[in-house]
């Protein structure tokens, strides 16, 4: 990864560096970093920082454990604020949630990426109370099988006039898609790449 094009000039060589989740891009939090901190975030992969409160160099999640590993840096239009896109280890803030601008997940169509984690982490759990777990457990055939009943139950609801059982319907159909993409072997990022080379041409 090359090192962007810094003016580092300005604000007394610091400049601010907003941290976003690479799947779900919530921000996380927002820090500042120097020439030093930017040069070890790049070598190590982990998000660091200067902190000014300290006025020394930190690494984020050097004392609870909750790194921010690095995905990738992006400088805006006039050089002197950075954007981070980062995987996070757990909870970012101190206070022990996501982000540092409050408690909750991701909303909105982030929330699709963070659905997809926790799918993730029932299929890792083994959890046999989990449905997630137990449909997986049937196969690819099954779970494909809920997709295709789900479509076609969203279809249908959207033949009605009730907006919350279409929206209840379709709520459906996302998810069981999230776990035959998890079950694939695959994820939404697979499907998203697609979308995204189409809508460049």
């Amino acid at each position: 990864m090359k090192t962007p094009k810094i003016d580092w000039k300005k604000n007394s060589g610091l400049v601010p560096a907003i941290v976003q989740d690479a799947a779900t891009l919530q921000v996380l939090m927002l820090g500042y970093m120097d020439a030093a901190a930017l040069k070890k975030t790049l070598r190590t992969k982990k998000v660091a920082f200067f902190s000014r409160s300290k006025q020394r160099l930190w690494t984020k999640g050097e004392s609870s454990k909750n790194f921010l590993h690095l995905v990738d840096v992006k400088v805006d239009c006039d050089q002197d604020t950075l954007l981070v896109t980062a995987r996070p280890d757990g909870p970012t803030c101190h206070r022990g949630t996501v982000s540092c601008f409050g408690g909750g997940g991701a909303s909105g169509a982030g929330f699709l990426a963070q659905l997809e984690q926790t799918v993730v982490a029932r299929l890792r759990s083994g959890d046999k109370k989990s449905y997630t777990v137990r449909l997986a457990k049937e196969g690819v055939a099954r779970v494909a099988q809920k997709v295709g009943e789900e479509g076609v139950e969203t279809a249908l609801a959207a033949l009605k006039a009730d907006k919350a059982e279409f929206a209840g319907e379709a709520a459906d159909l996302l998810y069981h898609l999230v776990v035959l993409l998890r079950v694939k072997k695959m994820s939404l990022a697979d499907a998203l790449a697609v979308l995204e080379k189409r809508h460049a041409r």
